[in-house]
């Protein structure tokens, strides 16, 4: 028996990178996984993982594939609706799915600024939104939110970036005060810097700094960060925790 077993856990943003990883280690500790990917550009990367979730003989059903936008109201009520039409509740929703851009505050689109906040935070309300009232009304369930040390710190030319992913780390403390007395937990994940696409729109020069200002002196790889986000799901593991920031973050941020 996996520590997830008999669950049902959607995961947005579950094509590639932190959220691959944490859907796979999902379904290898028995729960049934939706895998939400945007757009056909991420169609391959989303078949992809659930074959790799084929291969193991966890006995928890095929893996759901769901597509849709987080940021637009009807677009996550579709994901959230195409779910609970195969399953019928949703036990665990890990909030995966973001974008990242840089520029310059000085210089920043209006309309990136937007489309950052959208995807990034609206998109996390958004899907939480419509997963809740089934968890209340059952009594159970554990949402996690990814968040980033960017959250915390601060990043140049990510101020986009660093807004939403403070205001997820604002908004998950200030939902746990409400949902916590039905058994529903919510809490973040903020991790360090994560060998993983995102890190593709940062320069060379960058990421060497990075990498020697880091007490464990490397980057991180997603499935060192997938066991945490278990943890948080699983029961009695996750039980004392609702509110927090759990930092996988190579001693990036120290709390």
């Amino acid at each position: 028996m996996g520590q997830l077993s008999g669950r049902f856990a959607l995961v947005t943003g579950a094509s590639q990178g932190i959220g691959r990883a944490i859907a796979l280690e999902y379904y290898k500790e028995g729960a049934q996984v939706a895998i939400h990917f945007r757009g056909a550009e991420n169609l391959k990367d989303a078949e992809s993982l659930a074959a790799e979730m084929a291969s193991y003989d966890s006995g928890n059903g095929r893996p759901l594939l769901v597509s849709g936008d987080v940021s637009t109201e009807a677009g996550s009520k579709q994901i959230v609706d195409t779910v609970l039409e195969s399953w019928g509740r949703i036990d665990i929703i890990v909030n995966n799915a973001g974008i990242m851009t840089q520029s310059e505050i000085v210089d920043m689109p209006v309309a990136m600024w937007d489309e950052t906040i959208a995807v990034d935070l609206r998109g996390t309300f958004l899907m939480n939104h419509w997963v809740l009232p089934g968890m209340i009304a059952r009594r159970w369930g554990r949402i996690i939110n990814i968040a980033s040390q960017l959250g915390q710190i601060g990043g140049k030319r990510l101020a986009h970036y660093s807004a939403a992913k403070a205001g997820v780390i604002g908004y998950t403390k200030a939902v746990a005060r409400e949902i916590s007395q039905y058994n529903v937990t919510i809490n973040c994940i903020a991790p360090g810097p994560i060998n993983t696409t995102f890190m593709d729109v940062l320069p060379d020069e960058w990421k060497v700094q990075k990498t020697a200002e880091l007490p464990l002196g490397r980057f991180g790889d997603p499935r060192e960060v997938a066991p945490t986000a278990v943890l948080l799901a699983s029961d009695p593991g996750g039980n004392l925790y609702t509110g927090q920031t759990l930092g996988p973050n190579s001693g990036d941020v120290m709390l």
